[in-house]
């Protein structure tokens, strides 16, 4: 008795509750398993930056597991030596902190004044709203001491494991290949080839452009920052520029640490205003110029899709969430455009295309017949 598969055809709504729940699941899954999930995806990203440098190891005929170990100890030493900075910089402020307290004293003191003369809040209300927030944060201080220790120990672990993970994926790679290879049987293994090549060379071009742009951004609001005569003018530059991979809005937060410090060490509100001036004319050559150019349309994710998954990111994973945003929509994005199924999802996501300028007469159109058909001849090709 042959008895023959058939497909059932759901109503129209059962599909969509069908990918409502399916997207309700995973998401909770991804917020579940975030504390695997994400030194997993930093691990990839590693494993991508460092490929070029172990292959090239290689050739050389160096073993393929002494290139990788090679690879990941230079990744150390170079973490290792950018925290050493850091930690530099920041012991440094220790010596203006007494600044900080007589200037915040300062301050206080004159707010009070300026309730007590213009607001009519008389100073013994003040004082006692001052001893409620006091008790309150001192409350709160040993929880936030203990939350702190722990993110710090947590990084600790996750870098080692984010090491350990990329070690193992440029020592399978090969094997995972083999791997997707039987995953996708239908289809054909050149195929395969090209979505993990796609991938690859996006996810390849975005963090070389970004540490591109990061070094480059960093010199000039180090450079703006040294102009006006702010104090450790390059950590503050270098710590904005970094803040570049929360796409937007990190450059403009980056300006309120370094403002404060000046309005707070110099006493020149003007100066204040000319730091976040600074950040603002550095954003706005970035968002125009630097990254459109230097990462170019390699992660062409339109604006408003980007804020989404910014959004969406930040609820699921926090932090590590908007780092990871724009490279994992870029990933899913290659992966969209080269299923038949998933690629309006991945038009979606993309840049909108520019709309064409009305065709006036019927000899422009016979003019422009011929450069359409090589357009879509050149996109049929590609895909």
């Amino acid at each position: 008795m042959n008895i023959r598969s058939r497909e059932i055809e759901l109503p129209s709504y059962a599909k969509l509750v069908c990918v409502l729940l399916s997207l309700v699941v995973i998401v909770y899954g991804l917020h579940i398993l975030q504390g695997l999930l994400i030194p997993l995806v930093f691990s990839i990203l590693f494993a991508v930056l460092l490929f070029p440098l172990a292959n090239r190891l290689e050739k050389w005929r160096v073993p393929r597991v002494l290139a990788i170990i090679l690879c990941l100890l230079l990744t150390l030493g170079v973490l290792t030596a950018l925290f050493w900075g850091i930690s530099i910089q920041i012991s440094n402020f220790s010596e203006v902190i007494p600044k900080f307290v007589t200037k915040g004293t300062a301050y206080i003191n004159s707010l009070r004044t300026f309730a007590d003369e213009k607001l009519n809040i008389d100073r013994q209300r003040q004082v006692s709203e001052i001893q409620k927030y006091l008790n309150q944060a001192l409350a709160e201080g040993g929880t936030i001491l203990t939350t702190t220790l722990l993110a710090t120990t947590s990084i600790i672990t996750n870098l080692f494991l984010i090491l350990l993970f990329a070690f193992f994926f440029l020592l399978y790679r090969d094997f995972f290949r083999s791997f997707f290879y039987k995953v996708f049987e239908d289809a054909r293994r050149s195929k395969i080839d090209d979505v993990m090549s796609r991938i690859y060379e996006v996810v390849k071009d975005y963090l070389a452009g970004l540490v591109l742009v990061i070094l480059i951004i960093g010199t000039l609001m180090t450079v703006g920052l040294l102009i006006l005569g702010v104090d450790y003018a390059v950590f503050f530059g270098f710590f904005g520029a970094c803040l570049v991979l929360i796409p937007y809005f990190g450059i403009s937060m980056g300006s309120l640490l370094p403002a404060a410090y000046t309005l707070v060490t110099q006493d020149n509100p003007i100066k204040a205003l000319g730091v976040i001036g600074v950040f603002l004319f550095v954003q706005t050559l970035e968002g125009n110029f630097i990254t459109p150019y230097i990462v170019g349309s390699k992660v062409s994710i339109n604006p408003l899709a980007a804020i989404i998954v910014l959004i969406l990111w930040e609820n699921v994973w926090g932090l590590p969430g908007l780092v990871l945003a724009l490279p994992m929509t870029a990933i899913l994005k290659v992966i969209f455009d080269s299923v038949e199924a998933l690629k309006p999802y991945g038009f979606l996501i993309g840049e909108a295309e520019k709309p064409r300028p009305p065709i006036k007469n019927f000899h422009e159109f016979t003019e422009q017949l011929p450069r359409r058909a090589k357009k879509v001849g050149k996109v049929e090709e590609k895909n």
